[in-house]
């Protein structure tokens, strides 16, 4: 059984490269015989608003996507994640991080972390350990903070296992990657999995997701291609299947720079008020 999702968020209208990624999902579900179900991922209660996610419904369908019922929305599952997250501290891999941006810059410069193959610089974790009583006072104080996945305790876990981490490409990585990939974590370094009044990031969610409605086969665009090394060690702490990965690649605008919302990248109902058919923004994508 083939099954992917397409899992936008609603904290705008869909543009073009949402279009590009449902075309792409939803074809690929239709030439396996399989499905491609419809996600909602909401976990941003703040930019999420109920007007996008309507929105969503309508330019999907007017695109020719139709998408089994009921259609999962994170906000509704939060518990889930939840329960996940005090999974992996009774496993001891997370910590509580109280460091601000500046702070944690001002680590990456002492470590000397260089640029990743993410396009960014992974945080590798604390230079210093934080004693208990100053970690509790600091929360008696009512300062912010975030749970981050320490890859140091994830490799200790794991072993040799954790060298061993890989995943299967199907389509292909934005450097041409395809077949058996060997999974990097370090990438990303200690990500962020939830924070103080937040109970779930994007690879805690997603994670989860993609296992609870068991998604075999994951179609999504090349800019999250670094992210599958992060949820691949996940998928093995919390021993959920590792699906097969088709990334596709992504619409740039005439700067070069990936269509985005903060862009402004053209929403698909402006293109459609502007006269365009689904028929034929479909046949442009797939060109």
């Amino acid at each position: 059984m083939f099954r992917t999702r397409f899992a936008p968020s609603p904290t705008g209208f869909l543009h073009e490269g949402h279009g590009l990624a449902a075309m792409k999902a939803f074809c690929a579900a239709e030439e396996a015989g399989g499905e491609c179900l419809l996600r909602i991922e909401d976990i941003d209660q703040t930019r999420c608003r109920p007007e996008f996610e309507r929105a969503i419904y309508e330019d999907l369908s007017w695109l020719g996507f139709s998408w089994p019922e009921p259609v999962r929305r994170q906000s509704d599952h939060f518990s889930d994640y939840e329960a996940v997250l005090a999974q992996l501290k009774s496993m001891g891999l997370v910590y509580r991080s109280f460091l601000s941006r500046k702070e944690i810059a001002a680590d990456l410069m002492a470590s000397d972390v260089g640029l990743s193959p993410a396009g960014e610089y992974p945080y590798p974790g604390p230079l210093h350990s934080m004693s208990e009583d100053e970690e509790e006072a600091r929360l008696d104080a009512g300062d912010a903070f975030s749970w981050r996945l320490s890859l140091d305790r994830c490799r200790d876990y794991l072993g040799t296992e954790y060298e061993r981490l890989s995943f299967v490409e199907m389509w292909a990585g934005p450097d041409g990657q395809t077949g058996e990939i060997a999974a990097s974590p370090h990438w990303l370094g200690d990500v962020i999995l939830a924070r103080k009044d937040t109970p779930t990031s994007y690879h805690l969610a997603v994670t989860h997701d993609d296992a609870q409605q068991e998604i075999t086969h994951i179609v999504r665009g090349q800019d999250l291609f670094h992210s599958t090394h992060i949820h691949v060690l996940l998928q093995r702490l919390l021993g959920w299947p590792t699906p097969e990965y088709c990334h596709h690649h992504l619409l740039f605008g005439a700067d070069g720079k990936k269509l985005s919302k903060s862009a402004g990248a053209a929403t698909l109902r402006s293109l459609k008020n502007e006269g365009a058919t689904a028929g034929e923004l479909r046949r442009l994508w797939n060109a």
